[in-house]
């Protein structure tokens, strides 16, 4: 099954809000699917009453990139998802995974317990599995799981609509290729790709600030896009092609840069 393209930009409240605000309906304008904010409290307002307001004020999805388990408790996760759902007339999507890498210094700071990993992922099971009690029958939120081992991935074959998969440092083309299309062989689910770099530009928040650009590109990494527009729908069209994204994730920096694409693409 092909799917149509669609795109996301993580938008953090970094600005006045009024600024914020019209970041927002400019997004929705360009063709945008969702507009998303990352769980990270040193960065922005909660994501739960931030993605209320922009639902508010834009026809646009909006979601989670991602909710980090560890960091409230399953009930309180799936509370405020099917509650953004609600609120949203069914245009909330969760994001949700086990954290980010250097997660449990955040958890130490916050005074929260250091859970491993296996521990984190059951709490990922718990929050969509009360979601869906929540929901009911007349609801049905989608759920975008975060992944990168076997376990993960199990778990979203069995529970996501969407997946995206955590890369790694330095990671090159084929290496990562195979790891989804090994999973392409249990599910056929949505697949998301996180875009971190377009040309030699870093999306602030979303690689670190001292990404080396250059071996990414040595590399022929994932998570960098050219540039160019032409080059950049063809990039496109061939990783759908040949393996399987269909949703790109960006940062809000990169939005206008990217418009063109996503006029070309998007719903297509």
């Amino acid at each position: 099954m092909t799917r149509p393209f669609r795109f996301g930009v993580v938008t953090p409240v970094l600005t006045d809000l009024p600024t914020w605000r019209d970041r927002v309906r400019r997004i929705a304008d360009l063709g945008y699917s969702t507009v998303l904010m990352p769980d990270v409290q040193q960065w922005q307002p909660a994501p739960a009453p931030t993605l209320a307001v922009a639902a508010s004020i834009a026809d646009i999805r909006v979601g989670t990139w991602v909710y980090a388990s560890p960091l409230r408790p399953p009930w309180s996760t799936a509370w405020e998802a099917h509650s953004l759902s609600v609120l949203t007339e069914g245009r909330f999507e969760m994001g949700i995974g086990t954290g980010r890498p250097g997660m449990e210094d955040e958890l130490r700071g916050l005074g929260l317990p250091v859970v491993p990993p296996r521990e984190r992922l059951a709490q990922v099971r718990e929050s969509v599995a009360r979601l869906r009690e929540l929901d009911g029958p007349d609801l049905h939120t989608p759920v975008v799981m975060a992944v990168r081992g076997p376990k993960a991935q199990a778990a979203a074959a069995e529970l996501a609509d969407t997946v995206t998969f955590a890369l790694m440092p330095g990671e090159n083309r084929a290496d990562y290729t195979q790891l989804v299309r090994d999973f392409r062989a249990t599910a056929d689910l949505e697949l998301s790709q996180h875009v971190a770099v377009i040309g030699d530009k870093v999306a602030p928040f979303m690689a670190p600030p001292d990404t080396d650009t250059a071996a990414l590109h040595a590399v022929d990494a994932l998570e960098v896009l050219p540039s160019d527009p032409a080059a950049a729908i063809e990039e496109l069209q061939r990783r759908r092609e040949e393996i399987g994204f269909s949703y790109f994730v960006l940062g809000a920096d990169f939005a206008e840069l990217f418009a063109p694409v996503v006029a070309k693409l998007a719903g297509h």
